[in-house]
């Protein structure tokens, strides 16, 4: 099964309530979350890798993986319904105090799986 059919796409980590600041490859947004909390956002990928467009339906779900350590990312959330938005976010809950890394992945209808985006990162403080 490919790996490399879907273009990289951003993933952003809106940095905001208790334990705010991190890294992130797309602009942060002030957003309201819980502590222990960080609100993930991106947009689908428009094109294949090998320049081809992807229509919408074609998507079929994200796989958001994270976890304190970018070499052991073993925690994994499914966004399903992944043609219903282009601009999609979801909010990961339940974070212990440190550093904690995100990557997504998107994945056809078909099954095709896309490389996972560069990780972001956010560190909660308490």
């Amino acid at each position: 099964m490919s790996k490399a059919w879907i273009a990289a796409f951003v993933l952003g980590v809106l940095l905001a309530g208790c334990g705010g600041g991190g890294d992130s490859s797309a602009s942060s947004t002030p957003a309201s979350s819980p502590e222990g909390s960080a609100v993930l956002s991106w947009r689908a990928p428009l094109t294949r890798v090998n320049g081809e467009s992807i229509p919408m339906g074609e998507l079929d779900k994200y796989v958001i993986r994270y976890g304190q350590d970018t070499g052991n990312l073993s925690k994994e959330v499914i966004v399903s319904n992944a043609a219903a938005e282009a601009e999609m976010s979801y909010e990961v809950s339940g974070l212990e105090k440190g550093t904690w890394y995100f990557t997504i992945q998107v994945q056809d209808i078909s099954g095709l799986t896309s490389e996972p985006s560069e990780a972001v990162s956010k560190a909660i403080s308490s």
